[in-house]
């Protein structure tokens, strides 16, 4: 795949993503019409037991928790899940945050437009409220505990709720505005039987830090990055220095090709520091980060005019933002990136074809 590709076949490159869910039977939770008919009216006999990608069972230590009821590819959506109660927060107050009466007040009334059923799921979650405080009301607690923001209101989701904490999480969760639900699908291969984790917390932060974030939410962490005694101070040195170069990269991130010696110095330092921070997030396994790491690879590469791992990078990104949603403006801007960069790869090779060509004549 690293030697240079015909046009029509650096699109196929591009347009090859990893969610093969058509392989067997239709994974995603969407095409539960196929299941709809008894199965042995049913042709497709290859798609056995609970035609959800998920259950919820006893998590050891946890409560309940989300499982895989089969193996799960990266991209395979898990969930598709609209707020069963959302509201508009109120304006924010400066160094305080949101007015809690008034959060309280607008959760009331939003549980009491719910049906009967719909209260009592709202009710049956789990939440944490510190010692020192007093449960007035278990319904904002449970919202407090539970809630995310969706666009530009918050937003509580029972089943996704239902998913535990992991600070190295094996799916992601994003909020589609245009379809008004929280999608979580799969970021890495998932076992058959293995539980579903997200993160609540930023994890760009020592395991201490991150602890003290989970405080908030009453538990200790004992994920595998946390518990992997023997490697906790290397984990916490990568992601410390993930923490410095992401933000710095980011905001750095241009397509200007340098003119100068010192500019195309600083060019190649920031393509070695782009390809030390996707290592760094390769290595920690923070699939979450996949995306904007190998863009972050793909554009620095590309104002060095290499433009045949440019184009190798943008694609994998653009894989990875097409995976969460292909109408993102990030899938878009990448597609238009990838198809850029592979179009000047491939002007190079007929470049250097030409002049092998010429070579020979002479």
């Amino acid at each position: 795949m690293w030697l240079p590709l015909s046009t029509s076949l650096s699109w196929s490159l591009l347009v090859a993503t990893t969610h093969a869910s058509f392989i067997s039977c239709d994974r995603s939770e969407a095409s539960l019409h196929i299941f709809d008919v008894p199965s042995w009216l049913s042709l497709n006999f290859s798609c056995l037991g609970s035609p959800l990608p998920y259950t919820i069972l006893p998590a050891p230590g946890k409560g309940l928790g989300v499982f895989a009821p089969r193996s799960l590819i990266p991209g395979d959506i898990i969930m598709r899940e609209p707020p069963i109660l959302v509201i508009n927060p109120p304006p924010m107050q400066a160094g305080k945050g949101y007015p809690r009466s008034e959060i309280d007040s607008r959760v009331r009334i939003a549980f009491e437009a719910l049906s009967s059923s719909e209260q009592d799921e709202v009710l049956s979650l789990t939440y944490y409220n510190p010692p020192s405080q007093k449960v007035v009301d278990p319904l904002n607690s449970i919202f407090r505990s539970n809630a995310y923001n969706t666009g530009s209101r918050v937003g509580l989701f029972p089943k996704i709720a239902r998913i535990n904490h992991s600070c190295r999480p094996n799916t992601s969760y994003y909020w589609n505005e245009r379809l008004g639900k929280r999608m979580v699908y799969a970021t890495r291969h998932i076992e058959e039987g293995e539980e579903l984790s997200v993160s609540y917390i930023p994890l760009l932060l020592a395991h201490a830090d991150r602890q003290k974030r989970l405080d908030a939410y009453g538990f200790t962490c004992t994920c595998e990055a946390c518990s992997a005694t023997k490697h906790k101070k290397t984990s916490d040195q990568r992601r410390t220095r993930i923490g410095q170069l992401f933000p710095d990269l980011t905001a750095r991130l241009t397509l200007e090709v340098p003119t100068s010696v010192a500019a195309n110095k600083s060019a190649h330092r920031m393509a070695e520091q782009s390809i030390e921070l996707m290592q760094l997030v390769e290595e920690e396994q923070l699939a979450d980060y996949y995306a904007q790491v190998y863009r972050s690879v793909a554009v620095s590469l590309a104002r060095l005019q290499q433009w045949d791992s440019a184009s190798i990078w943008s694609s994998k990104s653009y894989d990875i933002f097409k995976m969460a949603d292909e109408q993102s403006r990030e899938t878009k801007e990448m597609e238009k990136l990838t198809r850029i960069f592979v179009a000047n790869w491939n002007e190079d090779v007929d470049k250097q074809t030409e002049q092998r060509q010429s070579q020979r004549g002479r």
